[in-house]
């Protein structure tokens, strides 16, 4: 189980990356925030969860508006274009739904342990 949390947090890490957002490591110097620092919050789960689909999202718009445009004869959207976002997304979205199985098959895992 602590491979698959594991990964989860490594794929979850690296959207932020993606995404440019402040990762959920711990604090460097914890005297700075006892000594008036101001601090700086680190997103919550949900937050960076929602910031992830949201780049899923805007991936596959991009793609649907790209092949779109390809469709209707545009110049700028050329077929190489095209397959690189699309293959984009369907990279994005897998990967997704792959995160979303670890973390179901965690919660279970978590509700099936004895007390």
């Amino acid at each position: 189980m602590s491979d698959s949390v594991a990964s989860i947090l490594s794929q979850i890490r690296s959207y932020q990356h993606q995404l440019g957002t402040r990762s959920l490591e711990p604090v460097q110097n914890p005297d700075a925030v006892r000594f008036g620092q101001p601090a700086v919050k680190a997103p919550s789960f949900g937050e960076t969860l929602q910031n992830a689909l949201q780049g899923v999202n805007d991936a596959q718009k991009t793609a649907g508006a790209l092949a779109q445009a390809f469709e209707l004869g545009d110049p700028r959207a050329d077929l190489a274009r095209v397959m690189v976002a699309a293959q984009q997304s369907q990279v994005a979205f897998r990967a997704t739904v792959e995160v979303r199985n670890r973390l179901v098959q965690a919660y279970q895992d978590v509700m099936n342990m004895p007390l």
